[in-house]
C-alpha cells in the first residue's frame, strides 16, 4: 500500500543512515576524546558536558545524547568519496567538531535556551561566564587540531576552515539582526534572506567538513568545491528542517520545548513563507505574533493557535519543499563530479535521512 511504502522507505533511510553515523562516529571519537583531553580540567569538563559524555560532575553519562554526528560523518564520507581511507579526514573530521560545538555553545548563550538534548545548556549548567570561556577553548583546539596534520593539505584546510568560520558568525550575526526586524513591510524578513542566513549559519560548516575529507583525501580542487556546495544546500535543508522540527516535532525526540521558536517569536523559514503567502491566515499570524511587543514571549495558548495559523497559510508545506529542493541542488553537485559508488551512496543515504526525519 502507498502507506506502507513510504514508510518503509522512511525507515530503511533511518536504519541506512544510523549505522553509518555509528561507523564514522567510532572512527572519529578516539581522536575527538584525545583533543578535548587536551584541554583545562575545568574546560574539558565543560566541554564534555556539551558533547554528552558527562554530566556536570564529569561523571560518565552513557545514556545522554551525543547528537547525530553529522558534520564528522560528513568529512569521513567525503574522504572516501574521492577514494580515501576515511582515517584521512579523521583530524578534520575533529575540528568540525569542535567548532559545531562550540557554535552550539555560544548559540545557547545568545538565544537564552535552557535546554539541549533533553538537558541543561552549558551556560544554564556552569554558569554564563564559564559556558563563554569553554566555547572559546573548543575553537581554539578545533584550529589547533587541524593545524597540526602533517602534510601539504593543512594550509588549504586551514584557509578553508577560517574562511568557514567567518561564514558562521556572519550567519549568527544575521539571524540575531532579524528579531529585530518587523514581521510584515518593507523592512520584513523575506524568505531569501533566510536561505542566506541558513547558508551561513549552518551549510557553511557542513560544506567545510565535507570539503574537508575531500582535500585531506587529495582530491582536486573541482571535486572538493561540489562537495563544498552540497554541504552547503544540505545545511540550508538541514536547517529548515530544524524549524519544522521546532514547531511541529515531538519534544522527546527533539529534546527541546514543544513551540520553542515559536514562544521565542523566532522568525524560521514556515512562518516567514506563511506570512509571504498574503492570506486570511497570514494575516492573523501576523497580528498574533506582533501582539506580544517586540521581545515578549508567546503563552502556550498563542503559540499552539500560531502553529495552526502557520499551517493553514501553507509555511509547513513551503518548508518542506525548500528542504526537499536544496536536497536535489545538493545531489546534483555530487552527480556532477565523479565519486566513489558506495561512499556515493551513503550520502545519498544521510541526505534521505535529513528529509525523512521531518515528515
Amino acid at each position: 500500500m502507498p502507506g506502507g511504502s513510504g514508510t518503509d522507505v522512511a525507515t530503511g533511510a533511518h536504519a541506512d543512515a544510523a549505522a553509518l553515523l555509528l561507523r564514522c562516529r567510532a572512527l572519529v571519537r578516539p581522536a575527538l576524546t584525545g583533543a578535548v583531553g587536551r584541554l583545562h580540567p575545568w574546560t574539558g569538563e565543560m566541554a564534555a558536558f556539551s558533547l554528552g559524555w558527562s554530566d556536570v560532575t564529569g561523571t560518565p553519562e552513557p545514556g545522554a545524547s551525543e547528537g547525530k554526528g553529522v558534520r564528522q560523518a560528513l568529512a569521513v564520507l567525503g574522504a572516501e568519496a574521492v577514494g580515501a581511507d576515511g582515517r584521512v579526514a579523521v583530524a578534520g573530521a575533529v575540528a568540525v567538531e569542535l567548532v559545531h560545538a562550540f557554535s552550539l555553545l555560544h548559540d545557547d548563550i545568545m538565544d537564552g535556551d535552557a535546554v539541549r538534548r533533553q538537558r541543561e545548556t552549558v551556560w544554564k549548567a556552569y554558569g554564563t561566564g564559564p559556558a563563554v570561556l569553554a566555547g572559546d577553548a573548543l575553537f581554539a583546539l578545533a584550529v589547533q587540531s587541524l593545524a597540526e596534520v602533517p602534510g601539504a593539505h593543512t594550509g588549504p584546510a586551514l584557509r578553508r576552515l577560517s574562511g568557514t568560520l567567518t561564514d558562521l558568525v556572519r550567519g549568527q550575526a544575521e539571524d540575531l539582526c532579524f528579531e529585530d526586524r518587523p514581521w510584515t513591510g518593507p523592512g520584513a524578513v523575506r524568505p531569501d534572506a533566510y536561505r542566506m542566513m541558513a547558508e551561513h549559519k549552518t551549510g557553511a560548516l557542513l560544506g567545510c567538513a565535507a570539503a574537508l575529507g575531500a582535500l585531506l583525501g587529495g582530491a582536486p580542487d573541482a571535486t572538493v568545491t561540489a562537495l563544498d556546495r552540497a554541504g552547503r544546500h544540505l545545511g540550508v535543508a538541514f536547517q529548515v528542517v530544524d524549524d519544522l522540527l521546532g514547531i511541529w516535532g515531538d519534544p522527546a525526540a527533539t529534546g527541546k520545548p514543544v513551540h520553542g521558536d515559536l514562544r521565542r517569536r523566532k522568525k524560521t523559514y514556515p512562518v516567514l513563507a506563511a506570512l509571504a503567502a498574503g492570506t486570511r491566515a497570514a494575516r492573523e499570524l501576523a497580528a498574533l505574533l506582533d501582539a506580544s511587543g517586540p521581545a515578549g514571549p508567546l503563552d502556550d495558548r498563542a503559540a499552539a493557535r500560531a502553529a495552526e495559523l502557520v499551517e493553514r497559510a501553507g509555511g509547513r508545506d513551503a518548508a518542506l519543499d525548500e528542504a526537499r529542493r536544496h536536497l536535489d541542488a545538493a545531489r546534483r553537485s555530487l552527480r556532477g563530479v565523479p565519486l566513489a559508488p558506495g561512499a556515493a551512496r551513503d550520502l545519498d543515504a544521510l541526505l534521505a535521512f535529513l528529509l525523512h526525519r521531518a515528515v
